[in-house]
């Protein structure tokens, strides 16, 4: 028998050779105060689950106090000063002295207004095979 607190649970996955990747990618692009966010596949821990264990049988046992039915990277307030990359958002500092000094990220796509980068909206979902060969190549 395999716990998961809730089926409808997502999660962002990243490997942890991905995740320092993603930071010497953003050292070398920052510029001071920008938060840089990775575009990053989701998986519902139900698939997690099938796949790490196909032939267990699932329990939910519930959320418990403090836990996230989604994660959210991108909250619809920093959506608004952020911009969209092939592989990442870029949140720009919202102080004056920032966007006097800095002209940076200007080439990037601005978001709609109410978006917000979370894994159960997210566009790019994991499948098993995905996260067993994710896990075999780190």
């Amino acid at each position: 028998m395999l716990e998961i607190t809730d089926k409808r649970m997502t999660r962002f996955w990243l490997t942890l050779t991905k995740g320092v990747e993603f930071v010497i990618q953003c050292i070398s692009l920052m510029k001071g105060g920008e938060i840089f966010v990775p575009k990053i596949p989701s998986m519902r821990i139900v698939d997690l689950a099938k796949a790490l264990a196909p032939d267990c049988q699932v329990k939910n046992i519930g959320i418990r106090p403090g836990e996230k039915l989604h994660e959210v990277l991108l909250t619809e307030d920093e959506a608004r000063h952020s911009a969209a990359f092939d592989e990442f958002f870029v949140v720009k500092p919202e102080h004056p002295f920032w966007k006097s000094h800095y002209q940076e990220w200007t080439h990037g796509k601005p978001l709609p207004n109410g978006f917000r980068y979370s894994s159960d909206q997210n566009e790019d979902w994991l499948t098993a095979k995905q996260l067993l060969a994710m896990a075999e190549g780190e």
